[in-house]
């Protein structure tokens, strides 16, 4: 498949706003390099994507990948550590393999070392109740894994896209974990009760789910930092934020 490199490069300053942007039309993820206060994010897409991300993005520039970019890739996709949760790409060797969620990068819609994946963990890893859980919109299931992995049972992840919920099946497997995924439309239909539910999606589509849960207590993320779902029906108990975004704790009162 012929891919091209599409760059955005904007001020330090500016930058979360793009970031928040790219990822809403790069789910699976892009580079992020620092060049003397100038940051620069460069997303690896296939031709037909390209047209969308420069509209949305004026100034943009897209080149051709050179040979080997895969390689190269995979230096951009390191492991991180949250709450002694081990979050790495299947080419590094995890430290001790009953705490980790090993996800390739390859598989797309998320690897774990986004700031929302990290705050949701962070956040999972927090709760004092444990038991049931629903991942609303899973994506790749890092979320749904990391939840089992921290002790949550049994554990529903739902996606409306079918891709992700197979990705999630297949990367339960592979980690040795169960994990029941399904296709659903969070938004539309009915959502499976669970005690906690789990929503890293975006700002809007957050306050629907929040609306729509049959839970006792919900976390959310997917937004910047400052921002905050309404809640109505909800209390807001507590906010992680990091390197520009943010994540909450819901309970029902």
């Amino acid at each position: 498949m012929s891919l091209r490199r599409v760059t955005v490069r904007t001020a330090g300053d500016a930058a979360e706003p793009l970031r928040a942007r790219l990822l809403e039309l790069v789910p699976d993820g892009f580079e992020e390099r620092d060049d003397g206060g100038v940051v620069e994010l460069a997303a690896y897409v296939p031709e037909r994507e390209v047209e969308a991300i420069l509209a949305a993005f004026p100034g943009a520039t897209a080149e051709a990948v050179e040979d080997g970019w895969e390689d190269a890739w995979r230096t951009f996709h390191r492991p991180v550590v949250v709450q002694g949760l081990w979050l790495g790409p299947p080419w590094e060797r995890p430290p001790d393999p009953s705490r980790t969620v090993v996800i390739d990068p390859g598989r797309a819609f998320g690897t774990g070392a986004h700031p929302t994946t990290r705050l949701c963990v962070d956040l999972l890893a927090r709760t004092t109740r444990r038991g049931s859980l629903l991942d609303v919109g899973c994506g790749s299931g890092v979320l749904a894994i990391a939840a089992v992995r921290l002790g949550f049972e049994p554990v529903l992840a739902v996606d409306v896209d079918p891709v992700a919920a197979e990705t999630t099946r297949t990367n339960a497997e592979a980690n040795g974990v169960s994990v029941r995924a399904m296709v659903v439309d969070a938004l539309a239909e009915t959502l499976p009760a669970a005690r906690v539910a789990v929503a890293n999606v975006l700002l809007g589509p957050v306050e629907r789910i929040l609306a729509r849960l049959d839970s006792v207590e919900a976390i959310t993320s997917g937004y910047l930092a400052g921002e905050r779902p309404a809640h109505p029906g909800w209390s807001h108990v507590e906010t992680l934020e990091l390197d520009g975004w943010a994540a909450d704790r819901f309970r029902r009162p």
